[in-house]
């Protein structure tokens, strides 16, 4: 192999390297952690999740929506009654319902299912934003399918 090729190999290595630095990457790294979250506006453990994702990287913005406008909000995005919590979000072309911890978002990004997205259906406590996790209740974090049906994508068990 000539030098002139190992020059040239090295100078394609370093502009890989430097475009993987580049503000272009970062943004894209962001725009995969940008969340918006839509909430009833009286609702305090929104605004803790709502934290709890912030505490964990993510980008988030938000909208305050009436109970009858969130529902509907809830239904266009193909949220079933019997999985609907008090917020919901969008992350790239998933939807989040509920409590859904930042780990089990990234999962989910991570491992892009063809899915509608997560829910932890009512609200558990100890979930994000719902009390300390020392004194949690168990509950599953479910991953919706397009057809509706749900099956466990996270379990936490009961604290203590």
């Amino acid at each position: 192999m000539s030098s002139h090729n190992l020059c040239r190999r090295k100078v394609l290595k370093g502009a890989t390297a430097l475009l993987a630095m580049s503000p272009l990457a970062a943004a894209a790294e962001g725009a995969a952690h940008t969340i918006h979250v839509v909430k009833d506006p009286d609702c305090g453990c929104c605004n803790s999740w709502i934290g709890h994702l912030r505490d964990n990287g993510f980008t988030v913005s938000f909208e305050e929506r009436g109970p009858v406008a969130l529902s509907a909000f809830k239904r266009e995005r193909g949220i079933p009654d019997e999985l609907a919590s008090c917020h919901t979000a969008i992350i790239g072309d998933y939807t989040i319902e509920g409590h859904v911890p930042a780990a089990d978002i990234r999962r989910l990004l991570a491992e892009r299912p063809d899915a509608l997205g997560l829910a932890v259906p009512g609200m558990p406590y100890g979930s994000p934003g719902m009390g300390p996790e020392s004194a949690r209740e168990a509950y599953d974090v479910l991953l919706i399918r397009r057809n509706g049906t749900a099956e466990v994508f996270a379990h936490y068990p009961a604290a203590g």
